[in-house]
């Protein structure tokens, strides 16, 4: 597969598939056309038996969509177990003396604790992940402890899906995939509030690691970001 070395990488506007725009509403599902995903089902096919994280809810037609490729599965809704560590920790800090002496613990000190019971899996464990907007839930400083785990896990080679929101957004959504190109976004309960808008320099920084990149931007302005370990 031909990747483009990550400094020279540019944002690249893909015309969306027929029959319309690259997000569209049917029956009141969303359907969005997802290029990023076609390329990371293309490194998938590279890996016989590949092992996929999936970072959302469980889907079974996401399941079965990768499992029907070949790939054995793993999900881990990472957001939901975020809002239950936080909200432990909060109520922790309500009976302790740090919190009555104002002590305020850095977002790096609790995503720490965080991966100390989260993604718990040894190094090299998969051959891709769908990381989803996840990131974009985290601020600057947490997130780069949290993807210091994701590049661990992922097998040499290996790919991570991720998408940024150009602007805070609008609606809390799940995603699942369709089909080989188009994900259904799906409305739900805010778990946590969007955090951080990434740049391009901030992504690339993020991603600093990781030998190199392809970008696409739909009509939407998400930006759908695919980094190859």
């Amino acid at each position: 597969m031909n990747w483009a070395v990550k400094k020279s990488v540019t944002a690249v506007a893909v015309p969306p598939a027929k029959p319309g725009p690259a997000a569209l509403i049917k029956g009141g599902s969303n359907l969005r056309t997802c290029n990023g995903l076609r390329e990371f089902v293309d490194v998938l096919g590279d890996a016989a038996g590949a092992r996929v994280l999936d970072l959302g809810t469980a889907w079974q037609s996401t399941i079965s969509f990768l499992v029907d490729r070949g790939c054995r599965v793993s999900a881990e809704d990472l957001l939901r177990g975020w809002k239950d560590f936080l909200g432990a920790e909060e109520e922790h800090e309500r009976t302790t003396a740090a919190a009555e002496n104002g002590e305020k613990v850095s977002s790096a000190a609790l995503m720490e604790k965080f991966l100390q019971s989260a993604l718990q899996y040894p190094e090299r464990s998969f051959h891709g992940i769908l990381a989803w907007d996840t990131l974009d839930y985290f601020d600057a400083e947490s997130v780069s402890v949290l993807m210091e785990r994701l590049f661990h896990l992922l097998h040499p080679g290996g790919a991570l899906l991720a998408l940024f929101h150009s602007r805070s957004a609008e609606g809390f959504h799940r995603y699942r995939i369709m089909d080989s190109q188009t994900v259904e976004l799906l409305p739900a309960p805010t778990l946590v509030v969007h955090a951080h808008v990434f740049r391009n320099r901030e992504i690339l920084d993020l991603f600093g690691r990781f030998r190199s990149s392809k970008t696409f931007v739909g009509r939407d302005q998400i930006r759908e970001a695919l980094f190859l370990r």
